[in-house]
């Protein structure tokens, strides 16, 4: 990573800061707020409703649903959303981790109870996961080859981020082997996608827009903005032929001007619509039921030690405060038809008081 790149990300990072203090704060006292910018950014407007696929959608309920109080249920907690970029024997900067690294993260997720599911999923509220279990995103950002290598013989490199996914899962199989993958350009160093995409898509993986070129979109203009998504989201379509794009994650996490067009736009010939767009963030992102939530500008935890840069906004720290209590973390009730939460949390926003189970 450049250190222009760096200075970038390192830039959004201090624009989110503030608000850490005042999200960690709702979250412990259990006190509802909005978000620290405008709330029509991203949110579905009106004329967007059936865009609300969190609220509308009513999955079957579970055989035998828990009882709240027994597991701890707190659908309105946090949830981390984790972004990962190269994972490579020697780092190169502090968005890089080792697989000895990337290991250990996964297995104490898997260990804490923590359940992945995708972007998207997480974006329209579709959550379905055990009782007494906590999502978790992981999402990768830029495609790189130490992400995902297919070989000859159709199997993953196990020394990859995705191969080193797939065996955490088999060593624990309540931890789903699911991620989203942000793709660039030509991703993972295939022309095309033409064979790894596919392969993601048939293995439960999401594939997400990170736009054509990496490009900084605060600094584009909005025609030139909307050509990047729209062209990366025409890319992944030519090798996944009727699928849709939900995600967005924004390069550098910086916005577009007008914010809103990362959400929603046409290039072209090509429409584009997002259910989420990530930032690069610094702190766990809201549950989608919170009133806080704001799906066109979700933050993500940068995968990082204990210490060393910005360690306070790493995987590691957050973590720590999560298992501990500091920050009020989503736990499932086990039924994906209710949203329960404790009384003395914080109430689901007023569109899903119908499913609200409180305690």
């Amino acid at each position: 990573m450049t250190s222009t790149r760096r200075l970038q990300e390192k830039t959004v990072h201090h624009r989110l800061v503030p608000t850490i203090a005042a999200f960690a704060a709702v979250l412990l006292a259990g006190t509802a707020c909005g978000s620290d910018d405008s709330p029509s950014r991203g949110a579905p407007s009106a004329d967007d409703a059936a865009r609300q696929p969190a609220a509308a959608r009513q999955p079957a309920p579970a055989a035998a649903p828990a009882d709240p109080a027994a597991v701890g249920a707190d659908e309105t907690g946090a949830v981390p959303v984790l972004m990962y970029h190269q994972v490579i024997a020697s780092p190169k900067s502090v968005y890089d981790r080792t697989p000895e690294d990337f290991r250990a993260e996964l297995e104490r997720l898997a260990k804490e109870g923590y359940v992945p599911i995708t972007a998207a999923d997480y974006a329209s509220g579709h959550i379905d996961i055990p009782a007494g279990a906590h999502p978790v995103v992981l999402t990768f950002d830029d495609s790189s080859k130490s992400q995902l290598r297919i070989g000859p013989d159709g199997n993953v490199a196990p020394d990859t981020a995705v191969g080193i996914l797939l065996d955490v899962a088999r060593t624990h199989p309540a931890f789903r082997p699911v991620a989203t993958m942000f793709v660039n350009a030509d991703p993972f160093g295939d022309p095309g996608g033409r064979k790894t995409l596919p392969w993601l898509r048939d293995h439960g993986f999401e594939v997400g827009n990170h736009t054509r070129d990496h490009a900084n979109l605060r600094s584009a203009t909005p025609e030139v903005a909307a050509r990047q998504i729209a062209e990366q989201q025409a890319m992944i379509l030519a090798a996944l032929p009727g699928a849709t794009v939900n995600t967005l994650a924004l390069p550098f996490g910086a916005e577009p001007r007008p914010a809103t067009l990362a959400a929603k736009g046409t290039s072209g010939t090509v429409t584009y619509e997002h259910r989420g767009v990530f930032l690069v963030g610094a702190n766990p992102a809201p549950s989608p039921f919170a009133p806080a939530f704001d799906p066109g500008a979700v933050p993500r935890i940068r995968s990082a030690p204990a210490t060393g840069e910005d360690a306070q906004f790493g995987s590691t720290t957050w973590l720590d405060k999560l298992a501990d209590g500091r920050v009020r973390k989503y736990t499932s009730d086990g039924d994906p038809t209710t949203i329960a939460y404790p009384r003395s949390g914080t109430a689901p926003a007023a569109a899903y008081t119908s499913r609200s189970r409180a305690y």
